[in-house]
């Protein structure tokens, strides 16, 4: 069954146990009860490897940039969101071992647990093959994402983001309804409701019926397991 996975990889392990261990959740141990060891372990040596990998690709591409730009750009590029994405587009959803309790809570979905595998599959490939095997799974996975300049890239606002998720995990786009506007004109507050497919509604209110939509898409962003910051909020 993970040979299809280390073809999407682009890397075929000696050891194939290490890539079964990284994608078992603490969960499915601990329902099981049993002495095997779940990924946390190579999580934390792929978190590591990661950044070295990406943080020598941009080292290479930006020969020129001060270590600040550097910084800004890794960090979009391994930030957990971002993982997930990456995490998705290898199916790794459909390999992980999960317990009956994080199945039933749509953990095989959640941004946060896909991009822990994702790290801990790098993990598994460095503790395999070494630091050029890692960097080289690094490189292709990354293929088509890395910055063309050192211009830090936007980020995706957060009704985009939703879209993409709700149609992807759903089949449907979320519905948003302007409730209400109150207040004099020059500070007008504006209440939005998002409805998504499962009937679930998140209400929120901005100066404008912009910023309202992307307050209601961020907390069903955050209620749907992904995680996110306030930042695209604070810088619009």
């Amino acid at each position: 069954m993970l040979e299809a996975l280390q073809d999407r990889i682009g890397y075929h392990f000696r050891q194939v146990s290490l890539l079964e261990t990284a994608m078992i959740h603490s969960s499915w141990i601990n329902e099981h009860d049993v002495s095997q060891e779940h990924n946390e372990r190579l999580e934390f040596l792929g978190d590591a490897v990661l950044e070295i990998c990406v943080s020598a690709e941009l080292f290479s591409r930006f020969p020129h940039e001060r270590e600040g730009e550097l910084t800004r750009l890794r960090s979009g590029l391994v930030s957990k969101p971002v993982l997930a994405d990456r995490a998705r587009e290898l199916e790794i959803e459909r390999y992980l071992c999960l317990g009956k309790g994080e199945e039933s809570q749509g953990g095989r979905e959640r941004g946060s647990l896909l991009g822990d595998a994702f790290e801990a599959m790098l993990g598994a490939v460095f503790v395999d093959g070494g630091y050029e095997a890692a960097c080289g799974v690094v490189e292709r996975l990354f293929a088509g994402h890395w910055p063309e300049t050192a211009k830090t890239p936007p980020h995706k606002d957060y009704k985009s983001r939703l879209q993409e998720l709700t149609q992807r995990r759903f089949g449907t786009r979320p519905v948003y309804v302007l409730l209400e506007s109150i207040g004099p004109e020059h500070e007008k507050m504006f209440t939005v409701r998002l409805t998504l497919s499962d009937d679930s509604e998140f209400t929120a209110n901005g100066p404008s019926v912009k910023r309202a939509e992307q307050d209601a898409a961020l907390r069903a962003l955050k209620a749907l397991g992904e995680e996110v910051s306030d930042a695209y909020l604070s810088a619009g």
